[in-house]
């Protein structure tokens, strides 16, 4: 099992001032990696959320129109960042169920990073989970291969999107990557969020559009928490990516 990490160990180690989380959806960043943003944001990093879509394909209410599910669930989305510190959420156009590493939305991504210019950026991974098949929704997977795409090499490259660099964008380098959803083989960073657990349940319970049974998710997360911690407490699961550091030669 990979090495548990403290959020101050993670924090150090890793350099974090600022993060990037990107989601497909609404209440995604919340199942995969809210005790870690609500551990980083208590010790002063700052982390900005990007959801690509608003969600409108979510929820068990086939009363509720697309319209009024995307509003609902961006109001959801806001009062459970509020719970763990994040400090903005933005929101892009794709389609609900239908996102694609397409030009277009890496372009965006590729600005909000330069933006930002954080150390890490925080989304899916690109690769299927065939251990538990829910952890990979297509929107998942082409949300995770966006971001890795954006991260390398068009982000750092001067030549990509010349727009943004006309804009004043520069081109910089993304060190991190942290990827939840990971196939279990790829897992290999575990942070330690004991103390953060009821401040993850919190945020999920702000997502009422979606849970059909509350009681049953919450116990859910509860289990997968314990069992990645594997010593009494809970843990969320990455994949860590060092996409950069002051030895990397770019093309190899």
């Amino acid at each position: 099992m990979s090495r548990l990490h403290t959020p101050d160990e993670l924090v150090e180690e890793l350099g974090l001032h600022t993060v990037l989380a990107v989601a497909a959806h609404p209440d995604d960043i919340d199942f995969g990696a809210s005790g870690t943003i609500a551990a980083l944001t208590s010790r002063g990093v700052q982390v900005q959320l990007c959801l690509l879509t608003a969600g409108d394909a979510g929820g068990f209410d086939a009363q509720r129109s697309p319209e009024e599910t995307a509003r609902l669930r961006r109001t959801e989305q806001e009062a459970a960042a509020a719970v763990v510190g994040i400090s903005e959420v933005t929101l892009l156009q794709e389609r609900d169920g239908f996102v694609a590493p397409s030009y277009e939305l890496i372009g965006h991504l590729v600005r909000l990073m330069r933006q930002l210019r954080p150390e890490a950026v925080l989304s899916f991974h690109p690769e299927r989970a065939w251990d538990r098949l829910q952890k990979s929704h297509p929107d998942h997977l082409a949300t995770g291969e966006a971001v890795v795409r954006a991260a390398y090499p068009y982000v750092e490259n001067p030549f990509a999107y010349p727009e943004l660099e006309a804009e004043g964008l520069k081109a910089f380098k993304i060190q991190h990557l942290l990827l939840m959803g990971a196939p279990q083989e790829r897992v290999n960073l575990r942070v330690d969020i004991t103390g953060f657990q009821d401040r993850k349940l919190t945020a999920l319970d702000r997502h009422l559009s979606q849970h059909r049974d509350a009681q049953r998710m919450r116990e859910f997360v509860m289990e997968q928490l314990r069992a990645s911690h594997g010593a009494g407490g809970y843990a969320e699961e990455f994949h860590h990516v060092l996409v950069n550091d002051p030895q990397t030669i770019s093309g190899f």
